[in-house]
């Protein structure tokens, strides 16, 4: 059986969205992310060496202590906040006329411990250590991993059933890519979900080695 819960995500209000997100940390460089970074952007947390000038060394403790430091002050000013309720969510990307969707939950340490959430390269330790250290300095998982998971008809009629209806963000980011994202916030709909993937014998990891070996070496 897969485990799987709900959660309380903190998240930008929906007038902050499109400023909040960013790319991923390992798509850029920290020049580039200097140079890309509005004032809420997330980079600022995922990529602290950033708000030092000279750009500092992204292994220095002070580079861990910045990331804290702004995770709670976008907090304090409001840029995310964190739900009242455990929700499923939905994020769905376009990129190319093509719109893929996935489901956004909370996976089991020890799924990925024993097996059940299956891997297809050996993470490097230095670069799981490091964001293991992110993790825990936050006490968050800032950025998803990416999961496979077996065909499921009755999820894919909830994800479809959900999605009809207005999302709660819808924008472009700057590198052309479309996001949508809903709240999954039946309680019929949560419980469903998680007997359904209870059902299943694993699933996959199909990108973010690194930051699941991170997440589990923190568990």
């Amino acid at each position: 059986m897969v485990r799987i819960k709900p959660f309380k995500g903190t998240r930008p209000p929906k007038q902050y969205a499109a400023e909040v997100a960013s790319r991923p940390y390992d798509v850029l460089n920290s020049k580039e992310a200097k140079a890309e970074a509005t004032e809420r952007s997330l980079l600022h947390i995922i990529k602290p060496e950033i708000d030092f000038d000279p750009i500092a060394d992204e292994h220095d403790k002070k580079v861990y202590d910045k990331a804290v430091e702004n995770f709670k002050r976008w907090k304090e000013k409001g840029w995310l906040v964190k739900d009242n309720e455990e929700h499923y969510y939905i994020y769905a990307q376009t990129m190319n006329g093509k719109t893929q969707y996935g489901l956004v939950v909370g996976a089991s340490v020890e799924d990925y411990l024993n097996g059940r959430i299956k891997k297809h390269e050996l993470p490097r330790r230095a670069k799981a250590e490091d964001g293991m250290k992110h993790v825990r300095v936050n006490a968050a998982n800032i950025e998803p991993v990416f999961f496979a998971y077996p065909e499921n008809k009755e999820i894919d009629m909830i994800v479809e059933r959900v999605t009809a209806g207005t999302p709660e963000y819808d924008f472009v980011s700057v590198d052309g890519v479309g996001h949508h994202f809903w709240l999954i916030t039946s309680e019929e709909d949560i419980h469903c979900i998680t007997s359904l993937f209870a059902e299943m014998p694993a699933m996959y990891i199909a990108d973010g080695h690194h930051r699941s070996a991170a997440a589990a070496l923190v568990g």
